[in-house]
């Protein structure tokens, strides 16, 4: 009897569970589920964060590939989080991988078309692939919704520089210096814009400008070299070469550019050393072994000469000037048929010197 009674007792306290559960309304039933959706989401969406901000670490690490994975991590648990997809797509274009940037930054500007950075971003990758048109269209997008980002304006003066668009160039990093003044980059890249438009006053301005700003910039100081001695100021462009090399003792293009002016100051051997010195830094930099090629053909050491020349096209097959002094060093050898090969190669370069020696000394 008291069995059944104990049994009697716990179908009692079980059968109101049971009957409760199922005798839910429509509407009870999809609170309920509503309820259940909620706290998955909002599981979800503290996963998502908790991905991003460890995607945010790796980046400030510069573990990119990391971090990368990271925010992929994020956006699969919160398809909607802008941050996460501007980040991943940050972090690609540091990792150089420039169409995997596109894609996400393309996703990002589906979500929200006005997106200013999301078209930096895509342009930034488009410029690192020379899509050049794409780029400026996103450059272009990227000030249109926001004028006061000054890396708009300056990446996109880097572009028009690279495609010899110099007015263009001077009028973007014009427009860096007024939102941001203190950019020395921007002086220094107005002032090799002016310089490669043959106005060396405006481009010593700006130089002069950064490296008041930076005293310690050494390839603005080499920058200024090069401008002076185009100016016929070779004792200013001296003392700014050497300025440059005391900054930085490795600066092979400040060796490289004192030895051209040394020798063109008929300092030969000094010209050697500082060519000498270039290849020793950069063991593959081509110009220093021509330059050095030229050198020793004014010293009449013809089988040195061409021996550098030979080395310098070695490191770089596009190297006109290289061909130019294999040339001459090869007519000094005797070797005509050979010397006119080697200008024919510099003219199809570009070299006028080249097409000067090739017309002059060979048959067409």
């Amino acid at each position: 009897m008291k069995l059944h009674f104990l049994l009697s007792i716990f179908c009692l306290l079980n059968f109101p569970s049971f009957s409760q559960i199922e005798e839910l309304t429509d509407k009870e039933k999809a609170y309920r589920d509503s309820i259940t959706a909620l706290n998955i989401k909002n599981e979800n969406i503290a996963k998502s964060k908790e991905a991003y901000n460890l995607g945010i670490k790796l980046y400030s690490e510069k573990k990119y590939l990391k971090a990368i994975e990271e925010f992929k991590k994020s956006i699969k648990l919160d398809s909607n989080f802008i941050a996460a997809y501007y980040n991943k797509g940050v972090a690609e274009n540091e990792n150089q991988n420039y169409n995997d940037a596109i894609k996400t930054m393309d996703k990002l500007i589906a979500l929200k078309p006005k997106h200013s950075s999301a078209f930096f971003q895509r342009a930034r990758a488009y410029q690192k692939l020379n899509n050049y048109l794409k780029s400026e269209e996103d450059y272009e997008r990227a000030i249109e919704l926001d004028n006061t980002n000054y890396k708009s304006y300056y990446n996109y003066g880097t572009l028009r520089f690279i495609q010899k668009d110099y007015d263009g160039a001077i009028y973007y990093f014009s427009k860096t210096i007024e939102l941001e003044n203190e950019l020395v980059n921007a002086y220094n890249d107005l002032g090799s814009s002016y310089r490669m438009k043959g106005e060396y006053d405006k481009a010593i301005s700006n130089y002069e400008i950064a490296i008041r700003k930076n005293p310690n910039l050494a390839f603005v100081l080499n920058n200024i070299g090069t401008t002076k001695s185009k100016m016929n100021d070779y004792n200013g462009a001296l003392a700014a070469f050497n300025r440059a090399i005391s900054i930085d003792a490795n600066f092979h293009l400040a060796y490289n550019n004192r030895g051209v002016l040394q020798k063109n100051e008929g300092r030969l051997d000094d010209a050697i050393k500082d060519f000498n010195k270039a290849l020793n830094i950069e063991v593959n930099y081509s110009p220093s072994a021509s330059n050095l090629s030229g050198i020793y053909f004014i010293k009449k050491d013809y089988e040195k000469a061409l021996e550098l020349a030979n080395k310098a096209i070695k490191m770089d097959t596009e190297n006109a000037a290289a061909y130019v002094n294999r040339g001459m060093a090869k007519e000094m050898l005797r070797d005509l048929n050979g010397a006119c090969d080697d200008w024919k190669k510099a003219r199809e370069l570009g070299s006028e010197t080249g097409k000067n020696y090739f017309s002059g000394n060979c048959s067409n």
